[in-house]
């Protein structure tokens, strides 16, 4: 394993100290010095793949096309996409027309928050770190940026060639562990993003609120999948099965366990296993397109977990503990109250739990922590309305796993125990900015609102009560429920309805 060189904990006051001085001079301010800087982040990335595959490949065994996938790509894209926009989304906003207030000329000015802390996680130490550094670079912050420690080849690139490409008073790397992490949350901070447990999240929660910092967190979950028996059984063994294996599962987003109808589960067991075969024909493509776990912990815990399960495992489940390796595994016939149900499985294994119906995913789903993402795969689009309306998560996503988090346009975040807060592209540069209002009100508007003086009198409550809109009628009840009409039959029969006028007028013209 790579040596880690941790930063002074003497050293952190001075770094805090120093990006609050350059924050504070306006250095980041100017729009052309922020762009300077997204370039700069890019061409750290684009200039270094190749070292960046040698120590994701040291310290997660990751492929160099998940690299390519799932971190440098998406990180530079995002990098430019924000680079694209910055101007666009730093620029100052009016609000809508009102006739109380336009004439008092509002404005919603842009403003970075202050020193932004990033701590990021192992397990997409580029694609989770680069985003939001961006975004709160855009914004017009200062960052610290503090990479996992249990990625130690990957975090020592992060501290080398930070230095190199960007101003160390505008980006810090502070590398280190729990006595470097908790220096850093002694302090406050415009705001701090934290990737990972919840465990964790817990505690930089508790220490964010001793500086009133806020705080955004993305914890993930047992992210469920309900495979409807009316679904594109190949495509949707297919992309379950690479969103769970990729990464050699540890993703916060990744497939955690499969609800499919009882009479259903022996069909889709062959369905992932036709996939699996094809992912991986030979025992070399096997071992050259599957990481490894982070860490002899991470192995230990779910290798016990898969000892320990009462299901049956349908294929896979090899082990070796001397490389962390686990080979992709289904279980099938998993109980609710099954080991491998008990926590997040963050690994390449695939709990399989037989169901009813559709009813009693929704009620296992609605028990138990709100999901990261929650996934759906089914050509029915009253299947996948009732689950959308009759759950809570992050994301939803219909007959895709994954994607959604890298997707241009979509936030990314969780709710409730899997997070609060989102960050990619323009969400995450909101995150970071302060929205400050501001009115500019002319003199002469005191002519209207002088009413508002003292002394107060019955002529002047009388002339102030224009100024504030009346409500509709009262309502007689709640509306009636549209019972067994989704917004889809309920749009057709209404195009129906305007069609067969249409027709009928034309029947009366002619």
């Amino acid at each position: 394993m790579s040596k880690l060189n941790y930063t002074p904990v003497d050293e952190i006051d001075k770094i805090h100290a120093e990006l609050s001085n350059t924050f504070k001079s306006g250095k980041v301010q100017p729009i052309a010095y922020r762009k300077y800087v997204l370039l700069q982040l890019g061409y750290l990335l684009k200039d270094n793949v190749s070292k960046f595959e040698e120590v994701l490949m040291a310290d997660l065994g990751k492929p160099k096309v998940e690299v390519t996938l799932t971190e440098i790509g998406p990180s530079i894209s995002e990098i430019k996409d924000t680079y694209s926009n910055v101007e666009k989304w730093a620029k100052p906003e009016k609000p809508g027309f009102s006739i109380n207030y336009t004439p008092m000329r509002r404005v919603i000015y842009k403003q970075g928050k202050g020193i932004v802390l990033i701590i990021s996680p192992f397990n997409y130490p580029i694609n989770m770190s680069f985003g939001p550094i961006a975004s709160a670079i855009a914004a017009g912050n200062t960052v610290v940026f503090k990479p996992s420690e249990q990625t130690p080849a990957t975090s020592s690139l992060f501290a080398e060639l930070f230095a190199k490409y960007v101003d160390p008073s505008v980006i810090c790397v502070v590398n280190g562990g729990v006595a470097e992490t908790s220096k850093l949350l002694e302090h406050p901070w415009g705001h701090i993003l934290f990737t990972g447990s919840g465990r964790v999240g817990r505690i930089i929660a508790s220490a964010a609120g001793k500086t009133l910092t806020p705080v955004t967190l993305e914890l993930g979950g047992k992210s469920p999948v309900f495979v409807d028996p009316k679904c594109d059984l190949s495509m949707a063994a297919r992309r379950i099965f690479w969103g769970k294996n990729l990464n050699a599962g540890q993703s916060c987003v990744a497939p955690d366990y499969i609800l499919v109808p009882k009479d259903f589960q022996n069909k889709f067991i062959e369905a992932l296993k036709a996939a699996n075969d094809a992912f991986y024909p030979t025992p070399e493509a096997e071992a050259n397109s599957i990481g490894r776990l982070v860490s002899p912990q991470a192995y230990k815990r779910l290798s016990n977990l898969l000892k320990s399960t009462k299901g049956t495992i349908a294929f896979g489940g090899r082990l070796d503990e001397a490389t962390k390796y686990i080979q992709p595994t289904v279980v099938r016939d998993v109980s609710f109250d099954d080991p491998l149900m008990s926590e997040e499985l963050f690994g390449p294994v695939l709990p399989i739990v037989p169901v009813d119906d559709i009813d009693e995913v929704i009620k296992f789903v609605n028990a138990h922590d709100h999901p990261l993402a929650l996934y759906v795969f089914s050509q029915d689009n009253e299947v996948k309305t009732k689950i959308i309306n009759s759950t809570q998560s992050g994301a939803i996503c219909m007959n895709e796993t994954m994607t959604h988090v890298g997707a241009e346009g979509l936030p990314f975040g969780g709710v409730g125990p899997s997070g609060s807060g989102h960050h990619n592209g323009k969400f995450g540069f909101d995150t970071f900015t302060h929205t400050r209002a501001s009115l500019d009100p002319p003199g002469w508007l005191d002519m209207i609102l002088s009413s508002r003086y003292p002394p107060y009198t019955d002529k002047k409550l009388k002339s102030i009560s224009w100024l504030f809109p009346k409500l509709p009628a009262r309502p007689t009840g709640p509306p009636a429920p549209m019972e067994g009409r989704s917004f889809t039959k309920w749009f057709l029969f209404a195009l129906a309805t305007i069609f067969a006028g249409l027709l009928t007028k034309r029947k009366i013209l002619v």
